[in-house]
């Protein structure tokens, strides 16, 4: 019982800008001491930690709390996959065990397309040689590109966050999910059940609401490439780590017992090597 994708932080208000003043709940420290306990009530025997901050002090910050707690399986982390020394730089990372991915923040690129660039394809064809995994963290407008980026890396383990952030408030469906299909037939490609409750209306979301799309990517992906992931903090700005949780475990009820302990832990531990 894994969950594949929180965040820690020490609050601070010019780096973490995007908590805005909708956000109070988590505009404060969060550290593995505030999440322990939590996984623990709820039967999580550990998690992976993403970056939340675009910076290399990012990453430090998270393998040194992964090396001070045990519960911390596996860390994504930030570098500037741009960089001409992109290779050195992951040279130096590959030394760290725990350190088991990238992501890049993508959503919040003007360039719908940047998944495209070749300076940044570049720099995702040096994660192969060290054997990194990459995060895609994008909105269903950037979902096109995406599917023709990750035909691009067929042997890459690759996996797309929080669903690629469906509007759950409209329920408008069609286009993201013909996207998602069509990026799942590349069977490197798996895709985590996360940050659902922050896409809907933060105080009145409802199960039903998801049930839909949730459909789609398990029919897409199938249960061996789908993975629980609270986004713990984030999570808290509409809903209890426990409410998380029992979004998809009441959904994955209807799974076999194998398909289901996949989904709530086992995928992620072959996924990122853990």
């Amino acid at each position: 019982m894994l969950d594949a994708h929180q965040h820690f932080w020490q609050y601070n208000p010019i780096r973490d800008a995007w908590i805005d003043d909708s956000m109070p709940v988590i505009r404060k420290d969060f550290f593995p001491e505030h999440l322990e306990p939590v996984l623990a009530e709820n039967g999580m025997e550990g998690c992976v930690a993403v970056q939340a901050d675009q910076s290399e002090a990012e990453t430090a910050f998270l393998l040194e709390l992964s090396d001070r707690h045990a519960f911390i399986r596996g860390v994504v982390g930030w570098t500037d996959l741009r960089a001409a020394d992109v290779e050195e730089r992951l040279a130096t990372y590959a030394q760290h065990p725990k350190l088991k991915g990238f992501r890049h923040i993508v959503q919040a690129e003007p360039d719908t397309d940047f998944l495209l660039r070749e300076d940044f394809c570049r720099g995702i064809r040096a994660l192969a040689k060290f054997n990194f995994s990459y995060d895609i963290l994008v909105y269903p407008k950037q979902l096109a590109a995406t599917a023709i980026f990750v035909k691009q890396f067929p042997e890459h383990r690759l996996v797309i966050d929080h669903m690629a952030k469906p509007d759950f408030k409209t329920g408008d469906i069609t286009a993201w999910a013909a996207h998602m299909r069509e990026i799942a037939s590349s069977p490197n490609v798996y895709c985590k059940l996360s940050g659902l409750v922050t896409e809907a209306n933060w105080h009145h979301w409802k199960q039903e609401q998801f049930t839909p799309f949730l459909d789609v990517v398990l029919e897409a992906f199938g249960p061996n490439r789908l993975m629980f992931g609270s986004d713990w903090p984030v999570c808290l700005l509409a809903a209890s780590y426990q409410e998380v949780k029992e979004i998809v475990t009441s959904y994955i009820s209807r799974l076999t017992t194998t398909e289901q302990h996949q989904i709530m832990g086992g995928n992620a531990v072959s996924f990122y090597h853990l």
